[in-house]
């Protein structure tokens, strides 16, 4: 007698593959993503801090969010800082040779700080570039792509074009590219005040925490999280979507300044920001902190110089600042599952 076909003995089975094959795929789904963050504690005056080169080092921003504990309204000169924060361009269909042209070399990266990055693209899915300030060019390319352009090492051959957005500090982007399709865009700025918000007790010395005395930075990094997405911290029992609360020990403040700021943004400005936040403290206040957050392009080739960064299961990749009032500081760098370890 005749067996259908697939039936058998030694006849592959269509259906046990595929469920081993939807099985071996829920498995992969309910691993959980490694992270990996990083804390340490330092001051701004000593000689070997590396607050400065870390903050010039993470080349592509694309959000930065300051929280002020018992502050109700800005300071001029911090106001003036954040409304500085741009421009930025987008330019359609630019030919990648363009970013090694002896004329854009010179009038833009030997000149100034010129940041560029390929824009609506999936770092995992598609032909990524990123241009750092040193003048060099990365590329992400499928392998298809990379062999039929020749490159064989050599990026300088590929000729693609993509939309690119651009940050620059000196001569102005719209002439030097007004033969494409150019625009000028500003970031977008969210001021706010935050009533009776609920702040972990910390304290400078202690980066781990201390039983009933002050929390740890893993623990004031995740409940940031939480302020910054806007969700509630009150552990409702009919709430949802978030049963977070703050954790302990904390204490109430009545109002806390919360600014986010959303675009392509250039190192220097986060310098000038983060300095900035440190003179807060030059005469008393209240506040017993300060902290400076910012976000990474997920779909950027680096995070920090020149490491490779990919998206995969999390394409985060951050750091956060928390100020004191003695000029220690509180530094945390984060990243995704396919990073190495952050610098």
């Amino acid at each position: 007698m005749r067996m259908p076909a697939g039936k058998g003995r030694g006849e592959p089975n269509p259906g046990r593959a595929c469920v081993r094959k939807t099985m071996a795929m829920l498995s992969r789904l309910r691993e959980v993503p490694r992270h990996l963050l990083v804390c340490e504690k330092s001051n701004f005056g000593h000689d070997k801090s590396r607050h400065r080169h870390l903050v010039e080092t993470h080349y592509h921003n694309y959000r930065v969010s300051f929280l002020i504990p018992e502050c109700g309204i800005l300071s001029k000169e911090l106001k003036d800082l954040v409304m500085d924060s741009g421009p930025y361009y987008f330019v359609k269909d630019l030919p990648l040779h363009e970013l090694i042209a002896h004329e854009f070399i010179n009038t833009f990266v030997k000149k100034g700080a010129c940041y560029a990055l390929t824009y609506n693209t999936n770092i995992d899915e598609d032909n990524t570039v990123a241009l750092l300030p040193n003048g060099k060019l990365i590329l992400s390319l499928d392998k298809d792509t990379y062999e039929e352009a020749g490159l064989q090492g050599r990026p300088s051959q590929y000729s693609g074009r993509k939309t690119m957005k651009f940050s620059v500090e000196g001569p102005t982007m719209m002439s030097y590219f007004s033969n494409y399709r150019i625009r000028e865009h500003q970031p977008e700025i969210a001021l706010s005040t935050v009533t009776d918000l609920q702040c972990p007790v910390l304290q400078s010395g202690e980066l781990g925490g201390k039983p009933e005395a002050a929390c740890s930075a893993r623990e004031l990094f995740e409940w940031l999280g939480a302020v910054f997405s806007n969700a509630e911290l009150n552990n409702e029992p009919d709430n949802f979507i978030s049963t977070y609360c703050c954790p302990q020990p904390s204490t109430m403040v009545a109002k806390a300044y919360l600014c986010t700021i959303t675009g392509f943004l250039l190192p220097e400005k986060i310098r000038l920001l983060l300095e900035r936040l440190c003179r807060y403290f030059d005469e008393p206040k209240l506040a017993p902190w300060v902290t400076l957050s910012v976000q990474g392009f997920a779909d950027s080739p680096v995070s920090w110089r020149e490491n490779e960064h990919g998206f995969r299961k999390g394409g985060e990749h951050l750091y956060n600042f928390v100020v004191f009032s003695n000029q220690d500081y509180w530094l945390q760098l984060a990243v995704g599952a396919n990073d190495d370890c952050p610098p």
